[in-house]
This record gives structure tokens, C-alpha cells and sequence, in this order.
């Protein structure tokens, strides 16, 4: 491992970041800010939803903001890199194992969700007014479900962006990010799929669900949601799951 060679990559995409940053802030946020508007200022506003929404809502718009930025921040520059620019060339005579450059990769992306999930809380709270509710009374478990979120995004993204073709750009978004985000729990709780008992037990194969529901019971732990504990351990095996492969893909992409 060459620790300087990975510090010199790190402060490159850092520096590619900061020049990027309106954009990246626009591209992952801009969406959820208006979902935090629209349901928990309007409809609140209006009497169409209870004022205790409020509560219900944040953990999960920063759970898929951080998802998103994260995913976003590792898949599409490395789809951009192995098929367009081919930049990636040039990362791999770097001086150290193949491996490490994806490691990098991951922790640049976990860096930007953090950040990303580090900057929609306050906001969000600001954009939501008073009567959230929200509470960290255990915070060693929020900053790991957080920490857990975070590696999830940067992982996934690095799988999905040495897994998906240039041409399937559109598809990976309309057939997993889409879904992915409206079966993640992220605007209700799971226990209000009750009704659906078969879409109930299908979300749990969704990552986000645990993602959503983690930070739901770490925030407001008064709303329903999967036990912590559990939503943890599950963050872990997913997280281990999508580095191995996540690696293997990436071994495999640069040597072919």
C-alpha cells in the first residue's frame, strides 16, 4: 500500500468535487428539499397530513440523499472513466495494488454521503419548522447506522458502476434507483405496508428500507420502525456483501 499515492487520489477527486459542487449539491438534493416542502410544510399546512409527519419524514429523506449522493458519487464516474474518458487508465499505473484504488473509491463515496447527510438534516429541520420532534438519545448508534449508510452508498456504487454498460445508464435508474427509492420506506414506515403483506416482506430485500428505518429509530424513536439492533447487522452483512463484490467487479473491469 502507498499511502502517499493514496492521499494524492483522494485530494484529486476532492478537488474534482469542489469545483463540482453546485452541480453535485443541485443533482442530489434538489429533489428531496422539495419532497420536504411539499409534504412536510404544504400538505401539513393544508391539514391533509398530521403535524407529527414531520418527524416521520426527515430520517428517511437524509437516508435516500446519502444513498443517492453516495451511488451517484462512485457509479457515474467510474462508468464515464472505463467507457468515455478512459481515465481510469491512467489511476491504474499508479503505484500501488488495483484494490486499493477501489478502496479509494469507496471512501471518497462515503465521504460525500456523509457530507450530504451532514448538510440535509439541518436544512431539512430548517425547511420543516418546529414540531419535529427529533431526538438523539443514543447517538453512538446513530453515528454507526449513519456510518453503515454511508459505506451501503459508496459500495453499491461501486458495483452498479462496474456493472452497467454505458447504454444502461437509463435503465439502471428507472429499474433499480426508482424502485429502490419508492420501496425504501423512506416516506412511511414499513409497518404501514400491513395492508400488503406480500410487498411487505419483498421490501425487506431492499437495502433502504434498513437504511430509512434505521434512522427512524436512532431520530424519532417514538415512530414505528424495525428494531435497531437488527437494522444494524443487517447494514453490516449488505455493506460486506457489496464491498467483496463491489471489488471483484471493479478487479475484474480494469484487468479486461
Amino acid at each position: 500500500m502507498n499511502w502517499r499515492t493514496f492521499a494524492a487520489l483522494l485530494a484529486r477527486d476532492a478537488h474534482v468535487a469542489r469545483r463540482n459542487l453546485a452541480t453535485l449539491l443541485l443533482q442530489t438534493m434538489l429533489q428531496p428539499m422539495l419532497f420536504v416542502f411539499v409534504f412536510g410544510r404544504v400538505l401539513i399546512s393544508s391539514g391533509m397530513m398530521a403535524a407529527s409527519y414531520k418527524g416521520l419524514l426527515l430520517p428517511g429523506i437524509m437516508a435516500v440523499t446519502m444513498v443517492i449522493t453516495g451511488i451517484w458519487a462512485v457509479a457515474m464516474p467510474l462508468i464515464a472513466e472505463f467507457q468515455f474518458t478512459r481515465e481510469i487508465e491512467d489511476r491504474l499505473l499508479a503505484p500501488m495494488r488495483i484494490e486499493w484504488l477501489a478502496v479509494e473509491k469507496i471512501l471518497f463515496g462515503m465521504v460525500q454521503a456523509l457530507v450530504s447527510g451532514a448538510v440535509v438534516l439541518p436544512t431539512g429541520w430548517l425547511v420543516l419548522g418546529h414540531g419535529v420532534g427529533i431526538t438523539l438519545d443514543q447517538p453512538a448508534l446513530w453515528l454507526t447506522v449513519v456510518f453503515l449508510i454511508a459505506v451501503f452508498s459508496s459500495a453499491g456504487g461501486l458495483a452498479l458502476g462496474c456493472s452497467v454498460g454505458q447504454t444502461q445508464i437509463g435503465l439502471m435508474f428507472s429499474m433499480v434507483i426508482a424502485p429502490m427509492i419508492f420501496f425504501g420506506c423512506v416516506y412511511y414506515p414499513w409497518s404501514a405496508l400491513d395492508h400488503f403483506p406480500i410487498v411487505q416482506k419483498l421490501v425487506l430485500l431492499n437495502p433502504l428500507v434498513y437504511a430509512s428505518e434505521g434512522l427512524r429509530g436512532t431520530m424519532v424513536p417514538h415512530m414505528p420502525h424495525l428494531p435497531t439492533l437488527l437494522v444494524a447487522g443487517v447494514l453490516l452483512v449488505v455493506d460486506v456483501a457489496l464491498i467483496v463484490v463491489g471489488l471483484n467487479r471493479f478487479d475484474r473491469k480494469s484487468v479486461s
